[in-house]
């Protein structure tokens, strides 16, 4: 019944035709420098599992080429940036893979709305996940989970006080008493007012830090991005398109083919 039940998507004739031939060559990501893009609609979720499927497909297959091909390494460093993490569906056992990927040059950055989607799709696994991550960056937020962990996890200070103190009668008496306390390094309602310019960085074996956010238009790149000119943007449909357009021109050369019925 479970087997039948997960197998049912299948039935749709489309699906079929899109997971029946491989064109991805997922384990040639690490032997080259490549930029592949896996878009999904992040508001319906009928096929987040091929996405799910993709990589874990994608893990296993690097995987075993940098172990049985590079001694256990991969020569190009290959980088997952899974946004909207949450909304893709649950990438079965993340919490071992997250663990074990990094030692064959693979990096998964998991990118959240609030640290809570994470444990609502991954339960008690959302702490293994958090835990084999070197580095997390806080963009800002109001979910209270974050904040009281990030609390947490920042620390306290050190603060000086002192007290005065005055007793009247037939002899005037003061006193000044110092003490030092904690204060947490910024509180929940701190954090959740932070500055939209500001984020804070944490990074295995250093201190968290507070750090202004990359102005990306000062990137030398950014000229080809869309935001910077509309006419950069990439047209994934004529992309698609199999259709052959010649230029003006162009040399070219035509082959006719006469092939018999049924062959």
């Amino acid at each position: 019944m479970s087997c039948g039940a997960r197998l049912a998507v299948f039935d749709i004739a489309e699906l079929r035709e899109v997971t029946s031939y491989d064109e991805l060559e997922l384990d040639t990501l690490g032997d080259r420098r490549t930029a592949l893009f896996l878009i999904m609609s992040d508001t319906d979720d009928s096929f987040n599992f091929l996405i799910s499927m993709c990589y874990t497909q994608l893990f296993n297959l690097l995987c075993e080429k940098a172990d049985d091909v590079y001694g256990g390494r991969l020569p190009v460093h290959v980088r997952c940036l899974i946004d909207e993490c949450a909304n893709i569906g649950q990438i079965p056992k993340l919490e071992k893979l997250v663990a074990t990927i990094r030692s064959r040059e693979i990096s998964a950055c998991l990118i959240l709305q609030a640290q809570s989607q994470l444990k609502a799709i991954y339960k008690d696994n959302a702490d293994t996940i958090i835990g084999n991550m070197d580095s997390s960056i806080f963009l800002g937020g109001k979910e209270p989970t974050t904040l009281k962990e990030l609390e947490a996890v920042l620390g306290k200070e050190t603060i000086d006080t002192y007290n005065t103190g005055e007793s009247r009668g037939r002899e005037t008496s003061h006193s000044l008493n110092y003490q030092k306390l904690g204060k947490a390094l910024m509180s929940q309602d701190e954090l959740a007012v932070m500055d939209g310019g500001k984020c804070i960085l944490q990074l295995r074996g250093v201190r968290p830090f507070l750090s202004d956010k990359y102005d990306i238009t000062q990137h030398p790149n950014y000229k080809y991005t869309a935001d910077a000119d509309p006419k950069n943007a990439f047209d994934i449909e004529g992309y698609l398109k199999a259709r052959l357009k010649l230029k003006p021109n162009q040399v070219c050369d035509v082959y006719e083919i006469d092939a018999a019925a049924g062959e």
